[in-house]
């Protein structure tokens, strides 16, 4: 029952931070409905592409009642409703993420057995590609491509699921210690120590030499960071 009651929280979670998005941005309520929408199910729909299973077994009654009156409920709502609400939206979103991955490794064991590989797939897909498709549409960059938190997170739910971990306790202690890894990885600044991720707080630039026939070598910066 915790698990069920978990996931709903999750999908509420992410047809919000949709819905949040699209209010930021000076959407309509049309705009509300789309991003929410689409955050709540693109990640599912793109899951079901990689395990091979129809599009359609997503619309499900009650999830999708429960979007449309999550959205119906924020564009309703003062702004100054919101704004208190979006002090919390992290920790909600970090259910979302915690639930839909596990739903995508569950969905990805029912059809392909106990292949880790496209469990992992499913559960990274169905995780962060809601949110990756609504900042795409809202012209942002992708959170869940600027920080492998997101995708860690994901591929842990997977693994804990490969080795069998299904009662709704189990998945309820993931969802948990989902919940408090992200929060403490956003609190503390956690990041993993690559190359790629040195010097992130200065601005950085990348050169390369392009030869034009008939010309000297010309430095041009194909990268550029300012924050």
């Amino acid at each position: 029952m915790s698990w069920v009651v978990l996931h709903f929280i999750g999908i509420m979670s992410y047809a919000a931070s949709g819905a949040f998005v699209a209010l930021e941005a000076e959407y309509s309520f049309i705009g509300v409905y789309a991003l929410g929408l689409t955050t709540a199910f693109g990640g599912g729909m793109v899951r079901n592409l990689i395990i091979g299973v129809p599009v359609s077994e997503l619309w499900e009654h009650s999830i999708i009642l429960t979007v449309l009156m999550t959205l119906t409920f924020i564009v309703l709502l003062p702004l100054k409703w919101i704004d208190h609400w979006k002090r919390w939206s992290l920790f909600f979103d970090s259910i979302g993420l915690a639930s839909f991955a596990l739903q995508g490794a569950l969905s990805a064991r029912e059809v392909f057995s106990n292949d880790l590989g496209v469990m992992i797939l499913a559960s990274m897909f169905t995780g962060v590609g809601g949110g990756m498709i609504r900042d795409i549409i809202a012209a942002r960059k992708p959170l869940a491509l600027k920080e492998e938190i997101h995708a860690i997170l994901t591929i842990l739910c997977a693994m804990c699921i490969w080795l069998g971990w299904s009662s709704p306790l189990k998945l309820t202690l993931i969802v948990l210690v989902v919940v408090a890894l992200r929060m403490c990885a956003i609190r503390y600044q956690w990041r993993l120590h690559l190359p790629c991720n040195l010097n992130r707080g200065s601005k950085t630039q990348m050169h390369f030499p392009i030869l034009p026939l008939g010309k000297k070598s010309i430095g041009k910066s194909i990268y550029e960071k300012s924050e």
